[in-house]
């Protein structure tokens, strides 16, 4: 069935929408710093591409997926595309990918702009504003002595001579001191950094020096782009599933979130039945969800497991499943992303039709049997243990 734009509630937040078929194939991906606006107009007389009115007619559903920034809708976009690789974004079917800000993982850790990202490393990014964040690596290099260079030379490299590193293959004293200083930079907290750079632009603009001072001001803005584009991606996001939750009533949404090779890769949307304790749905959820796919290596949940489930989790997967309730740093920032995505999804249920969660159930089933409506439903299921131990058990529903 085509979407009806009416009918459609969408969100005034910037995000990701994906335009499918009934059968869950993405036709189209796409970005907005306004969902709302920007999928509205794909629905106008006058489409501004002519490709819009076959996408639509095509299309069974728009999904969205909420950020927090444009600039992570923008990162989002693009690993979507690449992962489900739409017919309707072929334009954008190319292998450049975003680069990445990274320490090595080595004795004296090197500092380096990267597409390819070593696996065993520090890494930040992806970053859409490459420029910025070549300009933040070489001020870190140069205000912080790092090494760029392949392997340490024993008589010292050029960049050591002319005074754009330490040198430590020379002498590594304060050299762990000043990586951690990066480390902190790229993690977010600038602001000494930024203070410094501050004085200098002002000194420089008092004494007339006014292409120094523009310098200043542009590394500064540099580094407050760069520090504040990496909020869909981390690297601790590695095979890691985020559960979000919201409710309306009776009427539960739990999504999804899947994150791998540092960024969020897509989300899954299940409506749900809820009454009571959030924990014993979200619970029931996880039991349901993994029975037939491998549980992550790392579980973002709302609330703590209860007792059993994390065995049990761990007996699918073959191996630990981490199970995290966090409270701070990139795993919560992902875990949030998961509830603003929920409380999305629960409106949009909400809005589709009233009346119980049982009602909307009947009035689904009578429509598909042909009648004019179910009052009265039998359900049986049988199971047994390897031949034996056989039993039925049957549910009535009136």
């Amino acid at each position: 069935m085509a979407v009806d734009a009416a009918t459609i509630d969408l969100p005034a937040s910037p995000g990701v929408y994906l335009f499918k078929t009934a059968e869950g194939r993405v036709l189209y991906v796409g970005k907005a710093t306004r969902l709302n606006e920007r999928i509205r107009s794909y629905f106008a007389t006058n489409p501004d591409r002519h490709m819009i009115p076959e996408l639509v007619a095509r299309a069974d559903d728009v999904e969205c997926i909420v950020t927090t920034t444009p600039q992570e809708a923008l990162i989002l976009e693009r690993q979507l595309i690449r992962e489900h690789k739409p017919r309707f974004n072929s334009m954008l079917k190319d292998d450049k990918s975003y680069p990445y800000l990274v320490l090595t993982n080595e004795e004296f850790p090197r500092i380096m702009y990267t597409r390819h990202p070593p696996k065993k490393s520090h890494r930040w990014g992806p970053f859409p504003n490459a420029g910025a964040a070549k300009q933040v690596m070489q001020l870190l290099r140069r205000h912080f002595g790092i090494r760029d260079c392949k392997e340490l030379l024993p008589q010292g490299c050029l960049a050591m001579h002319i005074g754009l590193c330490t040198g430590p293959c020379i002498n590594g004293e304060g050299y762990s001191e000043q990586v951690r200083a990066v480390r902190k930079i790229l993690d977010g907290e600038a602001t000494e950094l930024l203070e410094e750079l501050g004085e200098k632009m002002d000194t420089c603009s008092k004494e007339m020096h006014f292409e120094r001072a523009g310098y200043y001001r542009d590394l500064i803005r540099s580094i407050r782009t760069t520090i504040g584009q990496h909020v869909v991606s981390s690297k601790l996001y590695r095979d890691c599933d985020a559960i979000g939750f919201a409710e309306q009533g009776d009427l539960a949404a739990l999504v999804v979130l899947h994150a791998d090779d540092g960024v969020v890769k897509g989300q899954e949307v299940w409506p749900f039945v809820h009454r009571g304790d959030i924990g014993e749905t979200v619970s029931r959820f996880i039991s349901e969800h993994y029975v037939h796919r491998r549980p992550p290596r790392l579980l973002l949940t709302p609330t703590p497991l209860l007792d059993g489930l994390q065995q049990w989790l761990d007996d699918r997967r073959g191996s630990n499943v981490e199970v995290r309730t966090p409270m701070r740093g990139d795993m919560v920032t992902l875990r949030t992303l998961a509830d603003q995505n929920a409380e999305i999804q629960v409106t949009r249920l909400a809005n589709k039709s009233s009346g119980s969660l049982e009602q909307r159930a009947a009035d689904e089933a009578a429509l598909l049997l042909n009648v004019e409506q179910m009052n009265h439903v039998v359900c049986f299921d049988m199971a047994q243990l390897q031949g034996d131990e056989r039993v039925g058990a049957s549910v009535v529903l009136r």
